[in-house]
């Protein structure tokens, strides 16, 4: 067994550098590859600023994208205090090799487990010692030059950059959620929006405006556009909403899935003085959206 450890939030272009080396290497040694993960993310268990953790993907979403990229096998580890104070050596000997009968790991190039927080070089003696082959993997970068994190990810999305984010995901960012009821303002101009509800309530929302987005439901795609914020024209509170305008649709969705995929930040959301003005507005949104 081949084996990699890590959370793997959003399974980016860095973490895929490190998943194809791992399938590849374990084909190449006639082995099966394994992914080792944890749920929750350790800051919700450390209580390491977790009031402001957002994640990038839900588990479910990330094994999807783990066994789309070919691994073998993934194994989910509960994340609790007491598995985080196990050394890197005791993680080794108890999980890789105890529990799981590694013979190699893979190492990405800021690669960290156990509680004494060693370096990738510092964690690969232990592995040799132990018995185990290391395999070692650089750090991406986009075009641009920036090295590829889960960080930079976030921040990208919350600034509603969400062209940036998918450049570094290598994928479109998109979120999945049940179709709940809301106030059908939207239908009495023309607008009709489907509100969801995330299966995922740690998924990050990309930042408050009006995008250009793909979206899934009923088997079927479909383009529309989306808006993320609180919606000042029509509320006074200050809820954040996820709702959508799905062109060409005019069918009963409420308590369906769907999957919202987003493209392009179209403008911020702002307040208007009148629904007509709401309205025209939205028109220009959607002909934008439609000729791109």
């Amino acid at each position: 067994m081949v084996i990699a450890t890590g959370f793997f939030d959003g399974v980016h272009l860095g973490h895929r550098l490190v998943i194809e080396r791992l399938v590849q290497a374990a084909r190449d040694r006639g082995d099966e590859s394994m992914v080792v993960t944890f749920w929750p993310h350790p800051r919700n268990v450390l209580q390491d600023d977790a009031r402001n953790l957002r994640l990038l993907t839900s588990l479910s979403e990330k094994k999807d994208i783990l066994h789309e990229l070919g691994v073998d096998r993934i194994e989910v580890l509960p994340f609790t205090r007491e598995f985080s104070r196990l050394t890197t050596e005791e993680y080794i000997k108890d999980y890789v090799i105890g529990r799981f009968g590694g013979k190699a790991v893979l190492l990405g190039y800021d690669n960290r487990v156990g509680s004494d927080l060693l370096t990738p070089d510092e964690i690969e003696r232990i592995a040799v010692e132990a018995g185990l082959d290391v395999i070692r993997t650089d750090s991406v970068s986009v075009p641009a030059g920036v090295v590829v994190s889960s960080t930079k990810i976030r921040e990208a999305l919350s600034s509603g950059n969400v062209e940036s984010a998918a450049a570094m995901l290598g994928y479109d960012y998109s979120l999945v959620g049940v179709v709940v009821a809301g106030n059908h303002l939207g239908r009495t101009i023309g607008f009709p929006t489907a509100n969801i509800r995330l299966y995922e309530p740690l998924k990050l929302l990309p930042g408050n405006g009006v995008y250009s987005v793909e979206v899934e439901s009923l088997g079927r795609k479909f383009r529309g556009m989306c808006n993320i914020g609180t919606r000042p024209t029509v509320n006074t509170g200050t809820d954040t909403t996820v709702e959508t305008n799905i062109f060409n649709f005019d069918e009963d969705i409420y308590g369906l899935d769907l999957k919202i995929t987003f493209l392009k930040k179209i403008r911020e959301e702002r307040r208007f003085s009148s629904l007509d003005e709401l309205k025209a507005q939205l028109e220009r949104d959607r002909n934008f959206c439609i000729v791109g």
